[in-house]
């Protein structure tokens, strides 16, 4: 039997920065981008729930690492914040920020922040959640099915442990149809041959750009015709640019 204290060095060092992969630096990020607006999420007051501290940090680990094992599951791999402690460690340190962040402004929560981010940190887990699927030789509608599942499936998470419908349900902004975008971008940029900085890159501005622009103008996605009895009864939501510019005003 090998002893432990020889395995301690292969252990930790397996998962140094400098044998990552591009993949897995693109993973990382993803995941701890979402946890930061998991925490953040979770101090929302139409989330907030009298969370504790841990409560806070378990939300972001909703956020930031459950898309990702839903999408290792998915693709028959071992989840890989199990594999790699890199992930424990870096959403723990972004749930910490983003705690720190609502603790220090004076606004209880900056929605034009958490709306911009929440466009900017979408992306990535498509992009990973496409690839993953393209790496096991996965049809093409598959790999983008598997990247909205990434993408979206944090947010579903803390949304019914906050007990709030999951916002894949409701109008917003096109939420699914941006990761369904990055996905689709992703693919067509493999498939043609491009290296994978220049798909993620070109993926990436997709989904991004097209959640912002929705944003800003105020897109969302169709309902069909409502009952009398409910019409009129939904509260208007800010737009980007309305949320950033009410930030501002009220921090000058």
């Amino acid at each position: 039997m090998t002893p432990l204290i020889a395995m301690t060095p292969l252990i930790f060092g397996e998962f140094g920065f400098f044998k990552l992969t591009i993949l897995d630096y693109i993973c990382l990020f993803a995941a701890t981008t979402n946890a930061f607006n998991g925490a953040l999420l979770a101090r929302r007051p139409d989330h907030y729930k009298h969370f504790t501290i841990i409560g806070v940090i378990i939300l972001a680990y909703a956020g930031g690492i459950g898309g990702g094992v839903i999408r290792d599951v998915l693709v028959n791999r071992i989840p890989s914040p199990l594999q790699n402690p890199w992930y424990i460690i870096l959403c723990l340190l972004a749930a910490a920020l983003a705690l720190y962040i609502d603790y220090a402004s004076e606004a209880r929560f900056k929605d034009g922040l958490f709306q911009f981010m929440t466009a900017f940190t979408l992306p990535w887990y498509a992009i990973v959640g496409a690839q993953a699927a393209l790496g096991v030789h996965l049809g093409y509608a598959a790999a983008v099915v598997i990247g909205i599942i990434a993408t979206t499936a944090g947010r579903w998470i803390i949304d019914v442990a906050c007990n709030v419908v999951p916002k894949q349900l409701v109008r917003g902004e096109f939420f699914v149809a941006a990761a369904a975008l990055t996905g689709i971008a992703y693919v067509i940029c493999d498939q043609v041959g491009l290296p994978v900085i220049a798909s993620t890159i070109i993926a990436f501005f997709v989904g991004f750009g097209f959640r912002l622009l929705s944003q800003y103008l105020g897109w969302e996605e169709w309902e069909p015709w409502e009952p009398a009895e409910v019409t009129g009864g939904e509260k208007q939501r800010k737009t980007l640019g309305e949320g950033l510019h009410a930030e501002f005003d009220r921090n000058n």
